[in-house]
């Protein structure tokens, strides 16, 4: 499996993919809004699209969609529910189901619902593992629920799904807010070192050639995946005096999730 993280530079920070096949050249775009530059990487590379894979239904993920169907033919996958939000679907996946391109690649659905209630990640079963996750896991963050979501399936999407794969599966995240989340991580945990020691090496960084996280290093980082930290806790309980003294995982991300839409 060959991965190629295309850069858009555009105002919302969208990170493009293709996943290709090394020995047929066939590849899978994953929500490919800057179609030019999607497009002009599939030739340059000698690929050829045949698949395009939204994550959700928000127009950052698939305005590119007719243009890349127009140049390439390419069939449209969505999750299973978002046909009457996505134009042009020609499959619906549900979690489990298997995208194959060319010979070599295989990724599975994951029905990961929180950012919207029509969302999909890619998981790829590979020698180390890789997670394409669209608006759900982000570098050092979470996505938000503002537009169709719902934080309490956000939560379960982390805490029973993404917090249980291998910690050393390399994730693919649809944006790079990797700085702004990690000041985050630290006005919410400022004793977090490894949060610290990050930092520096991603202030004014070039996102087209970011280092990719592992899973471990989220969970050394990303405050909502840190929902047990007694620093986390006790610096939320600042923010909301009535916080129990030993407040649920599901109560902490909440939380946190209300303090990161204002951050």
């Amino acid at each position: 499996m060959i991965v190629e993280r295309i850069w858009t530079g555009n105002a919302y920070r969208n990170f493009n993919y293709l996943i290709a096949c090394p020995e047929t050249g066939e590849a899978l775009a994953i929500d490919p809004l800057d179609h030019e530059k999607t497009l002009a990487t599939a030739r340059v590379k000698g690929w050829q699209i045949t698949q395009i894979l939204n994550t959700h239904e928000h127009h950052d993920h698939t305005g590119g969609n007719a243009a890349v169907i127009a140049a390439t033919g390419a069939k449209l996958i969505a999750h299973h529910r978002a046909g009457g939000r996505i134009a042009g679907v020609d499959r619906g996946v549900q979690a489990g189901d298997v995208i194959k391109v060319g010979k070599t690649v295989e990724l599975e659905c994951l029905d990961t619902p929180g950012h919207t209630m029509c969302h999909i990640c890619l998981l790829a079963h590979t020698d180390q593992p890789a997670l394409f996750s669209g608006d759900t896991l982000f570098n050092a963050g979470a996505g938000n629920v503002h537009n169709g979501g719902d934080v309490n399936a956000l939560y379960a999407t982390f805490a029973e799904q993404l917090a249980r794969l291998p910690e050393s599966t390399r994730v693919y995240p649809g944006h790079d807010y990797i700085e702004n989340n990690l000041r985050f991580t630290l006005d919410r945990e400022p004793d977090n070192a490894a949060a610290k020691t990050l930092l520096p090496s991603v202030v004014a960084h070039d996102p087209a050639t970011s280092a990719v996280t592992t899973l471990a290093t989220e969970k050394q980082v990303n405050t909502f995946l840190r929902l047990n930290s007694p620093s986390v806790i006790a610096r939320l309980r600042d923010d909301f005096p009535d916080l129990p003294d030993a407040p649920d995982a599901r109560t902490v991300f909440s939380k946190l999730r209300e303090l990161r839409n204002k951050w």
